[in-house]
């Protein structure tokens, strides 16, 4: 019996990991989730928030923590847009409403 060569690809292929339920990792990381009300913050903080926030131009690399769907997030880039009237922080390509904002840094650079 001739048995040939695999290829490198074809090798590569048997060492690939195996997802047998499409979706399955992603319903996990949904399910860790840990659901939170938005926090109150004190007049002090808000005001401080507030001086910070004063400070920000377009182009700053930021690093916000918001609120959004019962969660806390964080991200950093570069502020791409900053809406006073409607009240809208723009982030990249994300949009984070001030009333959202927890705590806002202006990176350094």
């Amino acid at each position: 019996m001739v048995q040939t060569k695999m290829s490198q690809e074809q090798r590569a292929k048997q060492f690939m990991p195996f997802a047998a339920l499409k979706g399955y990792s992603e319903a996990l990381r949904k399910k860790e989730r840990i659901a939170v009300q938005k926090a109150e913050l004190s007049e002090d903080y808000l005001e401080e928030l507030n001086c910070r926030f004063l400070q920000i131009k377009r182009k700053d690399i930021i690093e916000v923590v918001y609120f959004h769907q019962n969660e806390y997030l964080k991200i950093t880039g570069m502020v791409s847009g900053i809406d006073k009237v409607s009240r809208v922080l723009k982030v990249v390509n994300t949009e984070i409403n001030f009333d959202d904002i927890y705590d806002l840094r202006i990176g350094e650079g």
